[in-house]
């Protein structure tokens, strides 16, 4: 499973990309909103050593507009990934994205019937968002399940990217449950190496260290 971060903080994206352990960038208004700073420019902060798959989500609400958008941001890099709602409006600009060869990323999924259309569109990734599910009283798992039936019988070749990633069980779950890709917010990424048992064996390997010559 692919694993994408879920920031616009360009110090947290490096330290992931220093381990080699990043595949991919996901970003969204609200969160590049927070760095106050403009929204190309930190698109194209990200790409110049991101060289992964980078969403970066279109403003507008009508097709014409986000077609507009999506190609000016298309343009900063070629693993630009064109992030869309899923309405109406955001799937007809997918089917054109399609028809140019640029690849999407259809957001705010959070039923199956939305995963199927949005892979009927063409989209290159679908966002089910579990976390937010799981907030309503939904179990935000189970759509990954659904999901991934439903792409299976049809051999749909969208990616499900796991998306509202809240905790590891999360991650381990929606890695059992078959999603191509998981983007998580930086302190769920930390969370991901933490076990008590790891300290507690550190600690004695150390200690036993010093013990030892080299």
């Amino acid at each position: 499973m692919n694993l994408f971060l879920d920031t616009a903080e360009i110090a947290e994206i490096k330290k992931v990309h220093d381990l080699g352990l990043l595949d991919g960038i996901t970003t969204n208004p609200s969160i590049i909103a927070k760095s106050g700073r403009k929204f190309t420019e930190v698109i194209k902060e990200i790409t110049s050593f991101v060289k992964g798959p980078v969403s970066a989500e279109v403003l507008s609400t009508d097709s014409a507009n986000m077609i507009k958008e999506g190609l000016e941001l298309a343009s900063i890099a070629e693993n630009v990934v064109i992030k869309v709602p899923l309405i109406p409006e955001g799937l007809k600009a997918v089917v054109e994205f399609t028809k140019k060869g640029i690849r999407t990323n259809v957001t705010l999924c959070f039923t199956a019937n939305q995963a199927l259309l949005a892979a009927k569109a063409g989209a290159s990734y679908i966002s089910p968002f579990i976390g937010r599910l799981d907030d309503v009283g939904y179990d935000g798992l189970d759509l990954i399940s659904e999901i991934r039936e439903i792409y299976d019988n049809y051999g749909y070749e969208t990616e499900i990217l796991a998306a509202s990633v809240r905790n590891p069980i999360h991650f381990k779950e929606v890695a059992l449950r078959g999603a191509d890709c998981a983007t998580l917010p930086y302190s769920v990424f930390e969370m991901l190496f933490k076990h008590p048992l790891t300290d507690i064996g550190l600690s004695k390997f150390l200690e036993d260290a010093k013990k030892l010559t080299w």
